[in-house]
């Protein structure tokens, strides 16, 4: 068969470890024999990231505005001991903190759903999508270590002089601060994401924080998001049938539990970043979600939702085998070949896509699949294959589907 031709290119970010090795393989046996893949190459591997103090990261955000539609792989936030590993200049910034504040963009977050992995909640029989604010919080904090006793006050300077202030504590002794911020725009940013990404679905949409507690910081999100539903999308939701509602972290996680799933549970950044690890390992893995950066401004980014799988990594290094599980990387690029397929009206590039998810859920349904997915399918004989293997399994029942 000819391959498949695209228009406009994916702006594409490598990555870093094993996800960089599986990135290879899946372009070589998943993509490259079936399409003519035009893409934007950016390099966010952090030896380069490195040697370009980081710029590589900020131009592939910015090519993600420029073209609309973007496939990341998994990258390294740097710790100590990777300063050290990769001897870098300064511990750069998370490249995902980076893109998501450039492109000012809502993560929606949901599993991958394969018969034989059951949740462990099991009522759950229908994926539940977070819907993770990208911007501020304790991701953009600014901390202190309290020497010793003195009063630690909260100050803000208007541009005309005024001031505010407020006693955060008065220490007897040494402590710690922190100090948090966000801002009214992303915020509304987040709220529409949140709401145009439920009508696209047709599902429902939670919103929870806690403004019993934060009667100012959190309050303002529930407002914000109540003043836009009210003004801008009512009227569409009741017209499809669907719902908003608002309600306390604790509350929702006590709904979430005992729901079927099949709705978008909107978090804050921290809320959604720990909320988006309980869903996904609970329905099975990890490296079973799916992960996708929405801008207000029609552009998209897609990754997987795990990282670099380092061990495997390590392994791999040493000439050992290896047995990691690919699929949310490999849905990664499937999400970013429709969105693009949609944007360039290829309908073959969009069917091609999603045979391609076809064909990785039927892989794992007929008991071909990673050490990983093994330890937790009711598969009783299933056939565990290494990472080049299942790669290669997948594009067999590709194939017959093609």
């Amino acid at each position: 068969m000819a391959k498949i031709a695209m228009k406009t290119p994916l702006v594409e970010m490598d990555g870093d470890e094993m996800t960089r090795i599986l990135w290879k393989m899946i372009k070589d046996e998943l993509l490259l024999p079936f399409i003519d893949l035009k893409t934007e190459y950016y390099d966010l591997g952090l030896e380069h990231r490195n040697e370009t103090d980081d710029q590589v990261t900020v131009d592939s955000a910015n090519a993600t505005l420029k073209y609309g539609v973007a496939v990341k792989c998994a990258t390294i936030t740097p710790n100590a001991a990777r300063m050290t590993e990769y001897n870098l200049k300064e511990m750069w910034k998370s490249p995902n903190a980076t893109i998501r504040a450039i492109l000012d963009g809502t993560v929606f977050r949901a599993p991958i759903l394969v018969k034989g992995i059951v949740p462990y909640v099991a009522n759950w029989k229908k994926p539940i999508t977070i819907a993770r604010h990208a911007y501020g919080d304790v991701y953009k904090n600014v901390e202190i270590k309290v020497p010793g006793a003195g009063k630690a006050e909260l100050v803000f300077t208007g541009e005309d002089g005024t001031e505010i202030r407020e006693v955060i504590h008065n220490f007897n002794g040494s402590g710690i601060i922190q100090g948090i911020h966000n801002t009214d725009k992303s915020i509304s940013s987040f709220a529409r994401a949140c709401f145009g990404y439920a009508i696209d679905t047709k599902q429902d949409l939670w919103f929870a924080t806690k403004d019993t507690i934060s009667k100012k910081y959190d309050h303002n999100f529930k407002d914000i998001f109540q003043e836009i539903y009210d003004k801008e999308y009512k009227a569409k939701f009741e017209e499809l049938g669907i719902e908003y509602f608002y309600t306390l972290i604790d509350d929702a996680v006590a709904r979430v539990i005992r729901s079927d799933g099949g709705f978008i549970w909107a978090c804050k950044n921290y809320d959604g970043d720990v909320m988006s690890d309980m869903v996904a390992t609970a329905y099975g893995d990890l490296s079973m979600m799916t992960s996708v950066l929405v801008s207000p401004n029609g552009a998209y980014e897609y990754e997987a939702a795990h990282g670099t799988v380092q061990r495997h990594y390590y392994k791999h290094l040493k000439g050992e085998e290896t047995s990691t599980n690919s699929i949310a990387t490999i849905f990664a690029w499937t999400g970013a070949l429709k969105k693009r397929g949609e944007l360039d009206q290829i309908p073959e590039l969009v069917a091609f896509a999603e045979k391609l998810e076809k064909a990785c859920v039927k892989t794992v349904e007929d008991g071909k699949m990673t050490k990983s997915l093994s330890l937790i399918s009711t598969c009783e004989h299933p056939v565990i294959l290494n990472s080049l293997d299942f790669i290669k399994a997948i594009r067999e029942t590709l194939e017959s589907l093609l």
